[in-house]
C-alpha cells in the first residue's frame, strides 16, 4: 500500500512574495532647507498672533504634506485656509 499524503507531513513551497514598493503616482519630496527655514518663520508668525499649540501642529502637518507636493508656504496656507 501507498502512504497517503494529507498536506501534514510534506507541505507544499509557498509562492514567493514579489517586493515590490508602492509607488505613488504623486511625486513627493522632501523639503529644502529652504523651505524648512519658511515654514519655520510662517509657523513663528502663527504663533505670536496666538495659535494654540494643538492648532499648530495640525496646521504644520497639512504645511508640511502639501509642500512636500511641491506648494510654496503662501500656496499651501491658501490651500488650507480655503
Amino acid at each position: 500500500m501507498a502512504k497517503e499524503d494529507y498536506g501534514g507531513s510534506s507541505p507544499e513551497p509557498e509562492p514567493e512574495k514579489k517586493s515590490e514598493k508602492k509607488t505613488s503616482t504623486k511625486a513627493r519630496s522632501k523639503l529644502s532647507d529652504k523651505q524648512k527655514m519658511d515654514l519655520k518663520k510662517h509657523m513663528d508668525k502663527l504663533k505670536k498672533q496666538g495659535m494654540s499649540p494643538s492648532e499648530s501642529k495640525s496646521h504644520r502637518m497639512k504645511m508640511l504634506s502639501r509642500m512636500s507636493k511641491g506648494m510654496s508656504v503662501s500656496a499651501a496656507h491658501k490651500d488650507i485656509n480655503k
